[in-house]
C-alpha cells in the first residue's frame, strides 16, 4: 500500500513541478516576449474575440508555449520517476496522460491555431516519458 501512496504522491508532485515550470515560460512568453499578446487578451471573455486574438497572434508564441509544455513535461517526468517507489515509468506514463487531458482543456478553452493542436498533443507525453527515462539510474 505505501508504494501505491509513494506513487500517487510521484504523479501529484510531477504534475505541480510540470505546471510551476509551464506557467513559468507563459508568463516570461505573455510579458516579456510578446507582450502585446497579453495585453490584447486581458479581460477578453468573449469567446469569438479571444479566438480572434489567439489566431493573430505569432507564431513564435505558440512556439514558446510548447516548449514550455516540453519543459515542464520532462521535469514532471523525471521529479514523478524519482519520487516513485518503482523505476518503472508507471506515474510518469500517469502524468503524461494528465497533463495531455490539461493540454486539451486548454486548448479548448483559449482555441490555438489547428497546427499547435498538433504540436501540444506530440509533445507532452513523449516529454513526460523522457524525463521519466532521465531519472533512472
Amino acid at each position: 500500500m505505501g508504494s501505491v501512496l509513494r506513487s500517487i504522491g510521484a504523479v501529484i508532485a510531477g504534475f505541480i513541478v510540470a505546471s510551476l515550470i509551464m506557467m513559468v515560460v507563459e508568463f516570461i512568453n505573455g510579458h516579456l516576449i510578446y507582450p502585446g499578446l497579453a495585453s490584447a487578451a486581458a479581460g477578453v471573455t468573449d469567446r469569438d474575440a479571444m479566438r480572434a486574438i489567439m489566431l493573430a497572434a505569432p507564431a513564435g508564441a505558440f512556439l514558446v508555449v510548447a516548449l514550455g509544455w516540453l519543459l515542464g513535461g520532462l521535469a514532471g517526468g523525471f521529479t514523478a520517476e524519482k519520487i516513485s517507489a518503482r523505476a518503472n515509468g508507471a506515474p510518469a506514463l500517469v502524468l503524461g496522460v494528465l497533463l495531455t487531458l490539461a493540454g486539451i482543456a486548454n486548448n479548448l478553452m483559449l482555441p490555438p491555431p489547428p497546427w499547435f493542436w498538433v504540436v501540444s498533443m506530440l509533445v507532452l507525453l513523449p516529454a513526460t516519458l523522457a524525463g521519466a527515462r532521465m531519472a533512472r539510474p
